[in-house]
């Protein structure tokens, strides 16, 4: 009886134990975060990638470095072409990168209602997938993870 109970309670705490990785992923999209909240209600000012201001690709620019990623700074455009494609079921995932008006401005995806950019009127802030922002999505890019440690 001891013998099954310990065998059973060695199997449930593997069980339990995260996947290999888990918490360097969850580290890393918590980064994102932080990085984002960071920079929010900064003014927009066209080429400017941060400290102070930002636009819209200087914006994910700068998440993306204060992340490890460290990516020449480049358009809207350009970081489209350069990131991976994301699958259509995960669109909406926290982190994604979504492009607008024929790849001519981009934000991080929040959520499946929300985003995060640097907007000439409003600067860097949290809005909405409303309708004016779907009709002029251009597709969607997964942020570039840096290497694991000691990988």
């Amino acid at each position: 009886m001891r013998r099954a109970l310990v065998g059973l309670l060695a199997w449930l705490s593997l069980a339990a134990a995260p996947a290999p990785g888990a918490a360097e992923r969850t580290d890393f999209w918590a980064g994102v975060k932080r990085a984002i909240e960071a920079h929010l209600g900064r003014p927009y000012v066209w080429g400017a990638s941060g400290l102070k201001s930002f636009d819209c690709s200087g914006f994910v620019w700068r998440v993306m470095t204060d992340n490890g990623l460290l990516v020449k700074r480049t358009t809207a455009r350009k970081f489209y072409m350069c990131l991976p494609a994301v699958p259509k079921g995960e669109r909406w995932a926290f982190g994604n990168v979504v492009f607008f008006d024929n790849l001519k401005h981009c934000g991080i995806v929040d959520g499946p209602s929300t985003f995060y950019h640097a907007q000439t009127s409003r600067g860097t802030n949290l809005s909405e997938f409303d309708p004016f922002w779907r009709s002029r999505i251009a597709g969607f890019r997964r942020l570039a993870r840096p290497p694991a440690a000691g990988k």
